[in-house]
């Protein structure tokens, strides 16, 4: 096992730019890997601001666009065990190279789409594969071997450049869309994706032990367990059964399921065609999206900042039940401009805030090296719920004619999850936190 004591001067091993900074190196990784998950998350949500443009120029029905764009967001969630897997076993730098190359494939074929086919494998698979292999395990990985101190700080702003990412380009994209057309909008992201993709890989390295540094706030040497050598697999299957032995995974797994259905699965798909449905434009629309990233990346902070200082557990609960009301009021209600405005504020508060206490009780479960691994199937729930919930959502819109059924049911079960954080008690391992 490599102790930091065999390592040599760490400022002969920090890269260049940054070898005589009196800033710890866990804040550069992270800036890095906030970027990065920024722009890649970008291309997974950018397509969907986009469905009304593409139906109108393609032909194809809503409830069509859908179904691929669920399976992106379902692929993005299952990718989640296997990149916990390959994370563990090749490390971060290696999985971010091949998940950017994977995105500028994806974002280039779905612009020059002209048949179905196409539509699935780039936007269905490619753009759900590329992002799905390292955003949230980066946001699991990075503070966990990086940061002792300010570990949920750095989960929740990983966290809000996942969550960010996926809405704050769309207005942008809407834009462009109006002026030049979709395809051109599908360029955004490609730009921000081949930057951060390059700095990532010039500049990270896997652990501060590989610089010969302690992560940030530790007051012992960390010592580096050896290198996995089992298959990703089999370090994936392993992670999921020291989970499933766990109550705490199986409730923590079906509450994200929840967060997924009420949160990507809903709003960050149909948002826009649900205003469209009440006569707002898609300019207006798609900045209400922008409201809901800048103020989800306002409450992911906060929360993670909150999960260092409080108990999971209860913050938990009241992110859902605030989340329950907000959608259940906004079908409940006479919906003006004005009111969806508020709407976006304090939903976009609570949109992803549940990401940093649902990963820190994970790793106070499981520890800092196996607990990514096993966030990783609870996020699989995440998003595999979030895809059903997106195809379903259009299906039922194109029956029904009105989303109502869809954000009242979604209402509902973060109301359920709220109070089942009544059956999780105190992780034991606190000090892997």
């Amino acid at each position: 096992m490599t102790t930091p004591s065999d390592l040599p001067d760490p400022v002969a091993r920090i890269p260049a730019p940054f070898a005589g900074s009196q800033v710890h190196y866990g804040w550069v990784m992270l800036a890095l890997a906030f970027t990065f998950a920024l722009f890649s998350a970008s291309a997974l949500g950018v397509p969907a601001v986009l469905i009304v443009p593409m139906s109108q120029d393609l032909g194809w029905s809503i409830g069509e666009l859908s179904a691929p764009q669920g399976l992106r967001l379902a692929l993005f969630g299952l990718c989640a065990p296997l990149a916990g897997g390959l994370m563990l076993r090749y490390g971060p730098r290696r999985m971010v190279a091949i998940s950017g190359a994977l995105l500028m494939v994806g974002l280039l074929m779905s612009a020059n789409m002209t048949t179905k086919w196409e539509l699935w494998l780039g936007m269905g698979i490619l753009l759900g594969l590329a992002p799905g292999i390292t955003a949230m395990q980066l946001t699991a990985v990075v503070p966990a071997r990086w940061f002792v101190a300010h570990r949920g700080l750095a989960i929740g702003l990983l966290g809000s450049a996942v969550a960010t990412g996926t809405l704050i380009f769309m207005p942008l994209a809407a834009w462009v869309s109006q002026h030049w057309g979709w395809r051109l909008a599908l360029m955004i992201p490609s730009a921000g994706v081949l930057v951060s993709w390059l700095l990532f890989l010039w500049l990270a390295r896997d652990r501060p032990q590989d610089i010969g540094l302690q992560p940030v706030g530790a007051t012992a040497p960390v010592p580096v367990p050896p290198r996995p050598t089992a298959n990703f697999l089999q370090l994936s299957v392993a992670a999921l059964a020291a989970g499933a032995k766990t109550r705490t995974f199986w409730l923590l797994a079906f509450t994200f399921a929840i967060c997924g259905v009420s949160s990507f699965g809903l709003t960050q798909s149909h948002l826009v065609p649900f205003c469209g449905d009440m006569g707002i434009p898609l300019g207006m629309s798609a900045w209400l999206l922008a409201v809901i990233a800048v103020f989800d990346m306002v409450g992911t902070i906060g929360s993670g900042w909150l999960c260092d200082r409080y108990d999971n557990r209860w913050l938990l609960a009241g992110y859902f039940a605030l989340r329950g009301l907000a959608l259940i009021w906004l079908v409940s209600a006479n919906v003006s401009v004005f009111a969806l405005m508020v709407f976006a504020v304090i939903y976009g508060l609570d949109f992803i805030a549940t990401l940093p206490p649902t990963v820190r009780l994970t790793v106070q479960t499981f520890g800092a090296d196996l607990g990514p691994a096993v966030f990783a199937w609870i996020f699989a729930s995440h998003h595999v719920a979030a895809g059903l919930m997106l195809f379903a959502a259009g299906v039922t819109r194109d029956q029904l004619g009105t989303y109502a059924p869809a954000f009242l049911a979604a209402g509902v079960m973060c109301l359920v999850a709220a109070v089942s954080f009544s059956a999780i008690r105190r992780p034991r391992l606190a000090t892997a936190a």
